[in-house]
């Protein structure tokens, strides 16, 4: 019987497409090392994007692939994530303690936006990341309620805060410094450089990614984050219906403007079902999410549906991810989670920590 090579090896991994890069292993370079010792082979994987719900199906799969080319006894995958950071806008270092920044936002209010945002970030953790979550719509704050926290931030120092910890994440917000019920009355420059403290003078302890809940529309503080934070990637929430979509193309073309990756689009409330007999319909429209994306050449993240529990959930500091982490609602989260964090993945990567400052002194 004819040896493997590792030729026939790279075939069998080619044939499967990767549901989240959307190309196979091979090609997005995930493979690091095949071993064929007669019979037997092995496998080392470095997926990019943090894949812990999807970790057993892959390795069926490529198993399964290995497994059916002649003279292979036995297969081993070694399979792991390694998330680093990627390119940011040009002129921008990324962020102490921070390897990614991902922006979510929507052109208009009531979408669901700060909904989808803390059920990414807590979806990107039961996937295996190390995340964060800045607030940072300073006259609305609203991950302190649905994170359940009202802590107060500790000073070690008096100068610089620590994140606040809930469901195993970091998170800061203005919520967590001032009365639920005080309103923030202030003007554009004092919201902007208070984002920028908030974001700046956190703690934030070894972060894959920092998920920032921004406020809706494409005012000062998109400005101020586009220009002055180093945002690796941007997602967009929207619902079906025309005006929403609507308000939602200013916000992806406004981080086009600015060079920052827009990775996909989430369309929210995409479907009510109704929870007496479970009818199915499109009230805010159909498809409109998809359609946007395809306009646009970005990816379609996924669907939600509207539904009362990720409502009651949220509003009661447990979002639905950590309230029922084995529902279908919490799978559709933490599949756009990683789905998002893959499409960061294929991204360039940053290498700026790796060069040395060089100081020119006249002595």
């Amino acid at each position: 019987m004819t040896a493997v090579t590792r030729a026939d090896v790279e075939t069998a991994l080619k044939g499967y497409v990767d549901p989240y890069l959307d190309q196979d292993l091979i090609a997005a370079k995930c493979v690091k090392a095949i071993q064929i010792d007669g019979s037997r082979l092995t496998l080392d994987i470095e997926l990019g994007y943090p894949a812990a719900g999807y970790r057993d199906t892959l390795t069926a799969a490529l198993r399964e692939r290995l497994a059916a080319l002649p003279a292979i006894s036995s297969v081993e995958i070694k399979l792991e994530s390694k998330i680093v950071a990627h390119e940011v806008q040009k002129g921008l270092k990324p962020l102490p303690g921070v390897k990614n920044i991902i922006a979510v936002a929507s052109g208009k209010g009531g979408v669901g936006k700060s909904t989808t945002a803390v059920n990414l970030a807590l979806a990107l953790s039961a996937e295996g990341a190390t995340v964060g979550v800045l607030d940072a719509d300073i006259y609305g704050p609203s991950q302190p309620r649905m994170l359940g926290s009202n802590d107060r931030p500790e000073s070690p120092d008096g100068k610089s805060l620590n994140p606040v910890l809930s469901h195993g994440i970091q998170s800061m917000s203005i919520g967590y410094l001032i009365e639920e019920e005080t309103p923030m009355v202030w003007r554009g420059p004092m919201v902007t450089q208070a984002l920028e403290q908030l974001l700046r003078d956190t703690r934030w302890q070894d972060l894959d990614y920092l998920v920032i809940d921004l406020p809706p529309g494409t005012g000062d503080t998109q400005l101020t984050l586009s220009q002055k934070v180093p945002v690796s990637g941007a997602v967009i929430v929207t619902t079906p219906q025309d005006i929403a979509l609507l308000d939602a193309r200013r916000g992806l073309k406004m981080f086009e403007k600015v060079e920052v990756p827009v990775l996909g689009v989430v369309e929210n409330m995409s479907i009510h079902i109704c929870s007496n007999c479970g009818h199915e319909e499109h009230i805010f429209g159909e498809g409109g999410g998809q359609r946007m994306a395809e306009q646009y050449s970005v990816p379609f993240l996924g669907s939600l549906p509207l539904d009362i529990r990720i409502r009651e959930e949220t509003d009661n500091g447990r979002p639905t991810v950590v309230a029922e982490p084995d529902s279908r609602i919490a799978g559709l989260y933490r599949d756009i989670a990683r789905r998002a964090a893959a499409r960061l993945s294929l991204q360039a990567k940053n290498y700026s920590h790796k060069f040395p400052n060089i100081i020119i002194q006249n002595t």
